[in-house]
C-alpha cells in the first residue's frame, strides 16, 4: 500500500510542479524540485500552506491563486467554500473518491432512498455526495436544510431510508416528530445515517442509536479535500481514509508530532485539477498509532479537540480548551473550571481553579484524578490546582487564560 501511495504521490507532485504555478513557487521558495521528495517522511520538507494562506494567493492572483493545473474551460463546476476560497472541479478528484468510499463504509446503495440535507449552494459537499449517492444506485432527495416540516413529511411520504448532513439538522427534524404513544423509530423507515460538518455529541448519537435505532457514521473533512477520517462505534477516535496523505504536523514547524501528541491536521491529495500539496486544514487532533513507523496509514487515527486558533502551547505541548474540557468533565463532582497557564522563571505553568459542584466534598481525591485526567489526555503536568468559588469564574471566562509575556 505505501508503495502504491508513494507512486501516487512521485505522480502527482512531478505533475503538480509542472502543471501548477502555485506549487511550483512553494518549491522553488523552499530551494525544492520534485527529485527531493523520495517518500511520505520527504514531504516535511515541503512548508505547510494554510488556508488563510490560501485566501491570500487567491486574493492576489484570482481567482485559483496559481493553483489550476488545467485549461478553465476543462472545469466541470467552481464552488465557493468559507473563506472565501474558489474551488474548481473537474469531475474527478480525491475528495470525490474519499465520499464514495465513506457512502461504502455506511452501508448506502441499491435500493436506499437517502435525504440529502448537505448544503447544494455554492458548497461543494452537497453536490459531491448526490453525485455519489446516485453513482451507487441510491435515490437522492436534494433537501439542503430548511423546512424542517417539509422535510419531515418527506421522510414519512417517500420511505426514506438513508440520511446525509449535519448531526444538528438530524436531531431537528427527529424533535420535530410529533411524540405519540407509538414507538417514534417505527413511524420513520429511516436506518442509515451519516453526519459530518460539525461535532457529534455523544448525548446526540446516543438519541440517534438508542431511541431511533439509527447506524450512525460520523466522518470527518473538509470542503476542499473531502473526507479524511470516518468513526462507527462512537469512540473519539476517528479512523483515517487512504485517499489523501494525511499527516499531523506541529503547527509551528511543520513536522510530524509523536503518536499521543496534539497537532494540525495536514493532507496532501490527488488532484490533477487543483493539486494540494501539504493543506493546513486548521484543525487540531491528537495522533493515534497503534505502530509508530510501521503502520499504514488506514490503521492510524485521530481525535478531533479543535482549532489551532483556540490552542496554547504549554511546555511545548498544544493544549486546546476542548481536551481540557474532555479530561476534567472524566472527573465527578466539578462545576467549572479554568486553566491559568503564566511563566514563572522563563518556565511554563499550569494551574487550574476549580469549583465544586459541592462543598462538602473532599478535594483531595478530586485533585488527584484532575492531575491524572490532564496528564493523560493533555499529556502536560499540572503544576498546581486551587479549589474557589463559583463566583471566581464567571460563566462566560475563557476555559484557558494565558498570562504569559512575552517581552
Amino acid at each position: 500500500m505505501e508503495n502504491k501511495v508513494k507512486y501516487r504521490l512521485d505522480q502527482n507532485i512531478n505533475f503538480a510542479y509542472q502543471s501548477s504555478p502555485a506549487i511550483k513557487n512553494i518549491f522553488d521558495e523552499a530551494g525544492l524540485k520534485p527529485g527531493d521528495i523520495q517518500s511520505i517522511a520527504d514531504l516535511e520538507k515541503v512548508p505547510v500552506t494554510s488556508k488563510d494562506k490560501m485566501v491570500e494567493l487567491q486574493n492576489s492572483n484570482p481567482p485559483f491563486g496559481g493553483f489550476l493545473a488545467i485549461h478553465i474551460d476543462n472545469l466541470q463546476h467552481v464552488f465557493l467554500s468559507p473563506g472565501p476560497l474558489y474551488e474548481p472541479s473537474s469531475g474527478d478528484s480525491a475528495a470525490i473518491d474519499s465520499i464514495g468510499e465513506v457512502l461504502s463504509i455506511a452501508g448506502f446503495g441499491t435500493g436506499d432512498i437517502v435525504l440529502n440535507a448537505f448544503g447544494y449552494h455554492l458548497i461543494p459537499t452537497g453536490l459531491l455526495v448526490d453525485q455519489e449517492l446516485r453513482k451507487i444506485g441510491a435515490t437522492v432527495i436534494p433537501a439542503g436544510v430548511g423546512n424542517a416540516e417539509l422535510q419531515i413529511k418527506i421522510l414519512r411520504d417517500l420511505k426514506v431510508t438513508g440520511y446525509v448532513g449535519t448531526p444538528s439538522w438530524l436531531m431537528t427534524l427527529l424533535e420535530k416528530i410529533p411524540k405519540t404513544n407509538q414507538d417514534l423509530s417505527a413511524a420513520l423507515f429511516l436506518q442509515k445515517v451519516l453526519v459530518s460538518a460539525e461535532p457529534l455529541p455523544p448525548s446526540m448519537r446516543e438519541v440517534f442509536t438508542r431511541e431511533f435505532g439509527l447506524q450512525v457514521i460520523n466522518a470527518y473533512g473538509t470542503a476542499e479535500l473531502g473526507f479524511l477520517a470516518v468513526n462507527i462505534d462512537g469512540s473519539m477516535p476517528m479512523q483515517l481514509l487512504g485517499s489523501s496523505i494525511i499527516e499531523v504536523v506541529d503547527p509551528d514547524t511543520g513536522l510530524k508530532v509523536n503518536p499521543g501528541d496534539v497537532g494540525e491536521v495536514v493532507a496532501t491529495v490527488f488532484n490533477k485539477t487543483y493539486p494540494l500539496i501539504r493543506l493546513g486544514t486548521g484543525d487540531l487532533a491528537m495522533n493515534v498509532d497503534p505502530r509508530p513507523g510501521e503502520s499504514q496509514q488506514e490503521e492510524r487515527a485521530i481525535i478531533l479537540v479543535g482549532r489551532s486558533g483556540e490552542a496554547v502551547k504549554v511546555r511545548g505541548m498544544l493544549v486546546h480548551p476542548n481536551q481540557l474540557r474532555y479530561s476534567v468533565g472524566q472527573v465527578p463532582g466539578i462545576e467549572r473550571f479554568q486553566a491559568i497557564v503564566s511563566r514563572p522563571n522563563n518556565r511554563d505553568s499550569l494551574m487550574l481553579k476549580v469549583v465544586l459542584s459541592a462543598s462538602d466534598q473532599d478535594p483531595e481525591p478530586i485533585q488527584e484524578m484532575v492531575i491524572q485526567m490532564v496528564k493523560s489526555y493533555c499529556r502536560v503536568n499540572v503544576d498546581q490546582i486551587i479549589f474557589v468559588n463559583r463566583e471566581q469564574i464567571g460563566p462566560d471566562e475563557p476555559i484557558i487564560l494565558d498570562q504569559r509575556s512575552w517581552d
